[in-house]
């Protein structure tokens, strides 16, 4: 993970309607740590994998989705996350531009809070993050193609993505002599 998209996590943070959906339900503290920890240059595999965990099931919460939800539905939180987005992406700057203008759109929001509650959906995309982490591409393959086959919300958010040109922007490769960061 970026670490300008982390920064803007922990500026989200710090907002009380992001931390009061939150707050009863799992340790600040822990979640703060993490953060800070990955935002870290070197951070190991165990790290991330832990991110994973607590993600997933925090996911599993309803009102810690619906918080997540504040990331992009909450005009100043969603800009913030779009501006890190886009600073840590200057080598990149059509996928940001690409990933600006789909957070902007509220029918892609709409989408993506869709695909959030659905959990059959969410477990597909855990194994899939999982598989790409433990870098089991044949896995991952597996488990995209399932994502798109059996779930309806994913292939509505991914056209909803492709029409902001998030999808052709994530083929190009970042330019020569950069490391893409994002």
């Amino acid at each position: 993970m970026a670490r300008n998209l982390l920064r803007a996590l922990l500026y989200a943070w710090d907002q009380p309607a992001f931390r009061a959906g939150l707050q009863h339900l799992i340790d600040l503290d822990e979640v703060t740590t993490l953060l800070a920890a990955l935002a870290v240059d070197d951070h190991d595999k165990q790290v991330e994998l832990r991110a994973m965990q607590l993600v997933r099931s925090a996911l599993d919460t309803a009102e810690i989705r619906h918080a997540v939800l504040l990331l992009i539905e909450d005009d100043d939180i969603r800009r913030s996350v779009a501006a890190s987005i886009t600073e840590s992406m200057p080598d990149r700057p059509g996928l940001a531009g690409a990933i600006r203008s789909a957070l902007e759109d509220p029918a892609v929001r709409a989408e993506f809070g869709a695909a959030l509650e659905s959990g059959a959906l969410r477990a597909v995309v855990w194994k899939a993050a999982e598989n790409q982490l433990r870098d089991h591409r044949w896995a991952l393959a597996r488990q995209v193609t399932i994502l798109f086959v059996r779930h309806r919300h994913a292939r509505r958010l991914a056209w909803a993505l492709r029409r902001h040109g998030l999808v052709r922007e994530l083929r190009h490769k970042p330019a020569a002599g950069s490391v893409d960061r994002g």
